[in-house]
């Protein structure tokens, strides 16, 4: 037996044997830890604080604790800190007989005598506010002077696009440093070429909406950019000739590609004449523009003509060189070079608003249809019957002829009034005032029962129109 095992006692209980091994450091009362040294810590070197607007120049740091300005300290530290005179003038909030550079120049002069060491302070290369952006503008102003000479215009204004990352330093510099109120950089800018541009052109006003150039400035680039804002002219039109479109109508064949093909001659055009070529091309040349868009209020078929007062539209002339011309001299020009085939009137000076309310306006309006029946019943039942229309309201499915550019859906249209039924032989006209966007074509035909009632259906025969025409729209 090993003497350092313990002894073996039958009438120990198993549950006890645990605490004979106690020497061997399992239920020892010694504790484990005590033999180790503690060490002390070395005290922590307290680290410098940095918030990273440390700024040192000619050896010395900034003290970003200076007062903001009006200050003279405030306005040394924007000295110091390598501010140009333009920006030093707009921050200053100092008020000098000058403005601008030369002003920012008369509060560096008064720094200069209230403390020597500014004088042989060496500034940085750029102006931290505006990277030297100020020296740009006689170069700025004399390029728009040069690309808008032979525009006709009477107001501008001027976008400017700045470096995000240049805005947000002068932000946090000024907010900090500046005079409450001083302007921030892209309005400071922005201010200095529209006085620069003043000097230069007499009678240019600036204005914030409807301006008739729009100048703008990249100052990353130095690019500029001119937009000539469209020219609108209100009027009416009548189409006296079947079969001219109201916009222009692309080639089917080459889809109006520029250089046509052989079915359209080569002028990538379904049809020659369009209304509004036939009143937009006289006002293109006048105004030197470039092209022209066509607002109509509604459209007429191609086959139908439009009679009365004519339909309101708006011409929009884009990019226009001059800007205004005598309306009645076009006018003339227009209904000569058209004669039989549109006429307009009403022409007055507009702005883009109008398109909008030319585009939205719901008038209702009145039509001349003539049709014939291929089965024609007693001329006292057909006036009946036509008659008894006026006042009821149509359901009208998507007509298969404009199913291609229209979505299929059933649509409500009342018909005002029906009048001046004539019947002659196997062929009948009557005039209708109805809401707008009926499908009049339909109201007769009833285009295989897509529209009802119908002519057609209250007649009991097939019935074919021959010819529509619109009398009126009632609006404006």
């Amino acid at each position: 037996m090993n003497p350092d095992e313990p002894e073996d006692d039958d009438n120990t209980p198993e549950e006890e044997e645990w605490q004979l091994y106690s020497t061997a450091g399992y239920a020892a009362a010694e504790d484990p830890w005590e033999d180790l040294v503690e060490v002390e810590d070395d005290k922590e070197e307290e680290e410098e604080w940095f918030d990273g607007d440390d700024f040192e120049t000619n050896g010395q740091t900034l003290d970003w604790d200076s007062p903001p300005c009006p200050a003279p300290l405030g306005i040394a530290h924007m000295i110091r800190l390598g501010t140009c005179n333009h920006c030093l003038h707009r921050v200053g909030g100092r008020r000098t007989e000058e403005t601008g550079e030369k002003g920012g120049a008369a509060l560096r002069a008064e720094a200069f005598a209230k403390d020597k060491e500014l004088e042989s302070f060496e500034a940085p290369d750029l102006c931290p506010l505006c990277e030297n952006l100020f020296e740009d503008v006689d170069n700025i102003v004399e390029r728009i002077v040069e690309e808008t000479g032979e525009l006709d215009h009477g107001s501008l204004q001027v976008g400017v696009h700045v470096p995000k990352d240049l805005i947000q330093e002068e932000d946090r510099i000024r907010t900090r440093h500046a005079a409450p109120g001083s302007r921030p950089l892209k309005a400071a800018f922005s201010e200095a070429v529209q006085t620069g541009v003043s000097a230069r052109m007499d009678g240019v006003e600036f204005v914030k909406e409807r301006p008739d150039l729009m100048i703008l400035i990249d100052c990353l680039t130095l690019r500029i950019d001119v937009d000539i804002r469209p020219v609108f002219i209100y009027g009416r039109y009548r189409k006296l000739d079947r079969g001219i479109p109201q916009t222009r109508w692309p080639c089917r064949a080459c889809r109006g590609r520029a250089e046509g093909c052989e079915a359209c001659e080569g002028t990538g055009l379904q049809y020659p004449d369009s209304v509004q070529d036939l009143i937009g091309e006289p006002f293109r040349l006048v105004l030197s523009a470039e092209d022209t868009s066509f607002h109509g209020m509604g459209r007429e078929d191609i086959d139908v003509r439009c009679l009365g007062r004519g339909r309101p539209f708006v011409l929009e002339a884009k990019r226009p060189k001059v800007r205004r011309t005598d309306l009645e001299e076009v006018m003339e020009v227009v209904n000569s070079n058209a004669s039989g085939k549109i006429e307009i009137s009403d022409l007055r000076w507009t702005n883009r608003s109008e398109v909008s309310r030319i585009k939205e306006t719901r008038a209702e309006k009145s039509y001349t249809i003539r049709f014939s029946i291929e089965e024609p019943p007693e001329e006292s039942f057909i006036v009946e019957s036509i008659s008894n229309l006026s006042g009821v309201t149509l359901e009208q499915q998507t007509p298969k002829r404009v199913s291609h550019r229209r979505a299929e859906k059933k649509r409500k249209r009342k018909v005002v009034s029906i009048d001046n039924v004539v019947v002659e032989d196997n062929e009948v006209q009557f005039s209708v005032r109805c809401e707008a966007g009926t499908y009049v074509k339909e109201l007769v035909h009833s285009d295989e029962g897509r529209t009802v009632p119908s002519v057609a259906g209250v007649l009991g025969s097939p019935c074919e129109v021959i010819w529509l025409d619109v009398e009126d729209i009632h609006a404006d």
